[in-house]
């Protein structure tokens, strides 16, 4: 597996957020702050994306939406359906 190449970014947390991720590192289930925030927006990501498809799914058992290429093209498929879903 190929390394992805990494760059900085710089956060400021405050005093007792950082004394909780430090305690996490020194837990022992990962090396670094960095493994750890990096773990946490992996996982922020999979239950953006798990909720996501949870929605697409009840959108798909429901009534029809129709929308057009326009729409999406203009607003991206997504926000397109959530404006749609709205007006009902």
């Amino acid at each position: 597996m190929t390394a992805m190449p990494m760059t900085s970014l710089n956060i400021s947390l405050p005093e007792a957020l950082k004394a909780y991720v430090e305690g996490q590192v020194a837990s022992g289930d990962w090396g670094t702050p960095s493994e750890y925030i990096r773990e946490l927006i992996r996982q922020d990501k999979e239950r953006r994306l798990a909720s996501l498809e949870q929605s697409l799914l009840a959108a798909a058992k429901g009534r029809t939406i129709e929308v057009s290429l326009a729409e999406i093209r203009n607003n991206g498929l997504v926000t397109a359906l959530r404006k749609r879903a709205q007006r009902r």
